[in-house]
């Protein structure tokens, strides 16, 4: 297993350790460090395992954020109208 891969294995665990914890905030706070995170560990692992595993990479990312894509898809579509 790559660095890379095992730091994005610590990125899914704490995100998921994270989100059982009760918030006031919903959250927000902890997905935006671990948005700020992803997106560099995303490239790592791109540059170090190549497009197959990072396909699988985006699809853990996905899978964990997904309700900041889905606020970000509706703000988008928002604005097209």
């Amino acid at each position: 297993m790559t660095n890379s891969f095992l730091l994005l294995c610590i990125w899914a665990l704490t995100a998921n350790i994270i989100a059982l914890f009760p918030s006031k905030h919903h959250h927000w706070p902890a997905a935006y460090a671990l948005l700020s995170i992803s997106i560099p560990l995303m490239g790592y692992v791109f540059y170090q395992n190549g497009t197959l595993l990072n396909i699988a990479a985006a699809l853990i990312w996905a899978s964990t954020m997904r309700w900041p894509l889905l606020y970000g898809y509706n703000w988008i579509k928002r604005k097209l109208k």
